[in-house]
């Protein structure tokens, strides 16, 4: 009838039917049998595009079509970079020759690919775009340098995290690569070890290794004299930036140390970047920006600084020389003032988007309520604003509300400065407004998130958490008189007590137990609980999604441990 032959085993007693497969050129073939024989090898890749990773390697094993298919249609490929990969890398590189994106990953405790596997990647792969390195802590300068000599045309994105190798190897690519546009360094501790801390002002300028330096600093004309041991260590950093320009568009630097070493990357990226991260990494990061930025105009739209020694004086050196900036992210920079954000105000007018948590270190100066008011009244095109621990106030709302027409997102979080009022100016007053977020404010309560729920016409979606005064059954009735509304609410309360943990919100706990909740010592908790059946020993713990079932997976265990150890404890007694 057209079908395909099969076949039948015997396996202790029980038949197997196992179907056998016809090739293309069978003339038997029926169109039943095997409908991706009458598509295009395009579309039977396309096909395989859209399948996960487990579910395409099992195709790969369906028959040698497929198996071709599936190689010229992989675009992407994730390999653990053991030692042992190193032998095989030619035959499973030359089977994939039209990957574009490659990422290599290995643990740190194991032995990675060595420099001769990553030298061999350039000659199978002809149009590869993306490189990441993870973990590869046995390949060195020489790998990179040897992978850079191939000169890889299309190669635009480089992501190096924990890798072996330093500023010569780094140097090697980045004067090699020229397509290069996205760099991205993590947590590079050779490249930290083999610079030393600069000494005094090291300005770009002529070196000399021999013995004494003088750098002229081109700008205020300063001359600084330098150790020679301190020049030779970071002159393979420097070399490149006498060459010629980068063409750098985004450099993201995480959990790097001394951040003097990067002024001549920043330097001679300057004319092209239009992204710049910086997270985690230790440095005095106000003389980077003075001296990278210092007297030009660059072109940088979005810069972002997390966790840095930063402070008014990186703000005024990123307003003089960043007019088109869009986006400011500004988590936890030490000494950033309302000073430094009003100078982002008056300079940069085209900010888009502006996210800062403020933090003060010893209890010193920071962003506050002020600097929000500056950037409300002269940067109109604000579309997201996230503003965390700052005190932010009726003044500074109604001027984002009047001069930013085009606001749609804004979280407001850790602060008890936002209250049932400042809810319901919100609620009137920005009518463009479709995401809020609430979180961690404690002052707000049900009749502040009603006001929301009648105000904000174009409002989409409403996230409030860790809120003690909102109720789930007060935005049952939100959710019910708005439908068109999403309303997300995570309490993000714990409730541990005797008996084991349950995960409920305060609120909850209060409305429908109606009991209140006492924290006692180990004693008194036995005896409370013998003598009455109503009242509960519990410990609220106040904390994110994430946190709290981090913390339910880790007290559980205790609290079983425990309940182990009890019934001895009483038997002793």
């Amino acid at each position: 009838m057209g079908q395909s032959s099969s076949s039948c085993s015997c396996n202790n007693g029980h038949e197997i039917y196992r179907p056998v497969i016809i090739g293309k050129n069978s003339g038997d073939i029926d169109g039943d049998d095997d409908l991706t024989l009458s598509l295009p090898d395009e579309c039977l890749g396309s096909v395989f595009g859209k399948l996960g990773c487990l579910d395409r390697n099992s195709c790969s094993l369906v028959c040698k079509r497929w198996k071709c298919v599936d190689s010229k249609s992989r675009n992407r490929l994730v390999l653990l970079a053991r030692s042992e990969l190193s032998p095989c890398l030619p035959s499973l590189l030359s089977r994939f020759n039209t990957v574009s994106v490659l990422s290599l990953k290995c643990s740190r405790k194991l032995f990675s690919i060595d420099d001769a596997a990553l030298s061999r990647i350039p000659v199978f792969f002809p149009f590869l775009k993306k490189l990441k390195l993870k973990g590869c802590i046995h390949i060195s300068d020489d790998g990179l340098h040897a992978f850079s000599l191939h000169h890889p045309p299309l190669l635009t994105k480089l992501s190096f995290a924990s890798c072996g190798f330093g500023a010569k190897g780094l140097n090697s690519l980045l004067s090699n690569c020229p397509s290069l546009q996205d760099l991205t360094l993590k947590r590079l501790r050779k490249l930290d070890a083999t610079s030393s801390t600069p000494a005094s002002s090291l300005w770009p300028g002529a070196l000399n290794v021999d013995g004494g330096d003088v750098i002229n600093d081109h700008h205020n004309n300063i001359n600084a004299v330098v150790a020679g041991d301190a020049i030779k260590k970071e002159k393979d950093v420097h070399n490149y930036c006498y060459k010629r320009s980068l063409r750098l568009e985004r450099l993201c630097l995480k959990d790097l140390h001394n951040a003097r070493l990067f002024i001549p990357l920043i330097l001679s990226a300057s004319a092209s970047i239009k992204t710049l991260i910086v997270c985690r990494s230790s440095g005095n990061w106000d003389r980077v920006l003075e001296t990278s930025l210092h007297g030009k105009t660059t072109s940088i739209s979005e810069i972002q600084m997390e966790n840095v020694q930063m402070g008014d004086a990186g703000l005024l050196a990123i307003s003089s020389s960043c007019p088109d900036l869009q986006l400011l992210y500004l988590s936890r920079t030490t000494d950033c003032t309302d000073d430094g954000l009003s100078a982002i105000a008056n300079s940069c007018r085209k900010l888009r988007k502006l996210h800062i948590d403020a933090w003060s270190r010893f209890g010193s100066r920071t962003i506050g309520d002020g600097g929000v008011f500056s950037i409300a009244n002269k940067c109109s095109q604000l579309q997201e604003v996230v503003l965390m621990g700052i005190p932010i106030a009726i003044p500074s709302l109604n001027a984002l509300a009047s001069n930013c027409p085009g606001l749609e997102r804004m979280a407001l979080c850790n602060t008890d400065s936002v209250q049932d009022s400042e809810m319901a100016f919100i609620a009137a007053k920005f009518l463009a407004l479709k995401k809020l977020c609430i979180k961690n404010c404690p002052n707000v309560s049900k009749s502040g998130i009603e006001a929301v729920g009648r105000g904000c016409p174009n409002l989409v979606k409403l996230k409030v958490k860790r809120c003690k005064g909102v109720t789930p059954a007060m935005v049952s009735r939100l959710r019910f008189q708005r439908s068109s509304l999403v309303v997300s609410l995570d309490a993000g309360s714990m409730l541990f007590d005797s008996g084991g943990i349950s995960l409920l919100s305060s609120a909850v706990n209060e409305e429908e137990q109606g009991t209140a909740t006492a924290m006692t010592n180990t004693n008194s908790t036995r005896s409370a609980a013998a003598a009455s059946t109503t009242t509960v020993a519990a410990t609220h713990v106040i904390c994110s999604s994430r946190g709290a079932l981090l913390l339910r997976s880790k007290f559980e265990s205790a609290l079983q441990l425990g309940r182990r150890r009890r019934p001895t404890e009483d038997n002793a007694s």
